[in-house]
């Protein structure tokens, strides 16, 4: 999946929860186009025409031009006789029969990313909890977005020979930060939606870790055993653990010992040790 198909995907899966948050007849929203200031509307919920379909935004232009410029919610309760807008697209909002309109930027790293709307058919004030389901709507997106493009970055330092000569193994500091990725990656995996990028993304992971297992160390663990020696073995504390996983202290404790007693290890050292000859770590 692309970027900018991934990207799509969260408009979408916004605009619904949107809708359903808030009862808007209407959502609708798209992402800000590589190297261009206008927003490509991608994504229609509750439509009624293809009005605005693939409608190019330019910023500073109407609600949604205005809400990029200026990198903040903003909306109207007639579109089309508000004088706090441009124009431009009064057609196509017409053709669709909306009036009271709201506009919510996507910012990522202090760059809009993309736009989402919510409209009614009716001229009335959109209230205080319909804009703060929209914000809230937005920053889904945005954290999204930030997790995603975390992990392309991880997946692209994974790749292997991403480091190192072609055969050559890591070592001393460029494998330790081979084992950060890996645990940075294992952190990341329960925070996506997406099942074809959680996949890949562990997929990634067992890139890392050794190609050759001890025939006698056949240890299976769970997921979250690993996750948590993933962590120990990047130098985390167990608080550490629990705020990178998001799991409580207590229970990174209990995967680490359910781990040690399946790896017959005494130590959290010895049970990264014991991980590694087993080719759970790399």
């Amino acid at each position: 999946m692309t970027a900018d198909a991934s990207g799509a995907a969260e408009i979408r899966g916004a605009l619904v929860r949107l809708r359903r948050a808030t009862g808007l007849p209407v959502a609708f929203g798209g992402l800000v186009e590589p190297g261009r200031p206008r927003v490509r509307i991608s994504e229609l919920t509750g439509t009624a025409t293809l009005a605005l379909s693939a409608l190019a935004v330019v910023s500073g232009n109407g609600l949604g031009g205005k809400a990029v410029a200026l990198a903040r919610p903003c909306a109207v309760t007639d579109y089309s006789m508000s004088r706090q807008i441009s124009h431009e697209y009064d057609a196509a909002v017409a053709a669709e029969g909306l009036r009271s309109v709201l506009a919510v930027p996507v910012v990522v790293r202090r760059r809009v990313r993309g736009v989402l709307y919510g409209a009614l058919r009716t001229a009335q004030p959109l209230g205080d909890r319909t804009l703060s389901a929209a914000v809230a709507a937005a920053r889904d997106v945005e954290q999204a977005l930030v997790v995603r493009e975390e992990a392309r970055a991880l997946l692209a330092a994974a790749r292997p020979g991403a480091g190192a000569g072609a055969g050559e193994p890591a070592a001393g500091a460029a494998w330790e930060q081979v084992r950060e990725a890996h645990a940075a990656l294992r952190a990341l995996a329960p925070r996506i939606a997406d099942p074809a990028l959680r996949a890949e993304l562990l997929s990634a992971c067992g890139l890392l870790t050794a190609a050759t297992p001890e025939p006698a160390a056949a240890v299976r663990l769970a997921p979250r055993e690993v996750d948590v020696l993933a962590c120990v073995a990047a130098g985390a504390t167990n608080a550490g653990a629990a705020a990178r996983l998001g799991l409580s202290a207590e229970t990174v404790k209990a995967y680490l010992r359910s781990a040690m007693r399946k790896l017959g290890a005494h130590t959290r050292g010895e049970a990264v040790t014991a991980a590694r000859r087993a080719g759970v770590l790399p």
